[in-house]
């Protein structure tokens, strides 16, 4: 019987982390927005730890629970519930900041996919570059596309203006890759 009762709780656990995990990220993003956010100057955009909690998502997750943590999150948002940085929702993902939010979806997926495999002392090396290539230039890509389009400023000067995040990026990236690198060695 206690076989019995072992193999059940096996076949649950595998079904229900597959969902569990999107599940806690796209927690984890909300809280890292309740947390707080420091204004740059210069900028509608506010630092937050949400970069961090995606590059987390991208390294630990597959592409496809990457992508559906994300995918919470910003449907949990655009519900009208107060995920977003300052409590706010809707209102978030066609504001000048909304372009970094939605870049998250593919700049999540783009990590996923170039993470690689866990594996030699490189893990951590490749998994930086994996968080500069995806939730870096990617994110960017669509957050300085649309908050330029959005407020009318010409696209070089959202791009200087949004260097100021350029070293703390770098810094959630070195963190992300090197925390994920060590628990992938658990």
């Amino acid at each position: 019987m206690s076989n019995r009762i072992a193999a059940i709780a096996r076949t649950t656990a595998a079904h229900a982390k597959p969902v569990a995990l999107p599940v806690l990220f796209s927690v984890l993003m909300w809280a890292s927005a309740a947390a707080g956010a420091v204004p740059i100057p210069g900028t509608p955009v506010p630092i937050t730890l949400q970069t961090f909690v995606v590059m987390l998502a991208g390294l630990m997750l597959t592409p496809a629970q990457a992508a559906a943590s994300v995918c919470l999150y910003l449907g949990a948002g655009a519900a009208g519930l107060p995920v977003f940085t300052g409590g706010m929702a809707t209102a978030s993902l066609v504001s000048p900041s909304g372009g970094f939010l939605i870049g998250f979806l593919p700049g999540v997926v783009v990590t996923a996919l170039l993470k690689g495999a866990a594996k030699g002392r490189l893990t951590a090396l490749r998994y930086f570059a994996a968080c500069l290539a995806g939730c870096v230039v990617v994110v960017y890509a669509f957050g300085i596309t649309m908050q330029s389009v959005m407020t009318g400023v010409p696209f070089t000067a959202v791009a200087l203006a949004s260097a100021g995040f350029i070293v703390g990026d770098l810094v959630k990236a070195a963190v992300a890759a090197l925390a994920a690198a060590g628990i992938s060695r658990l």
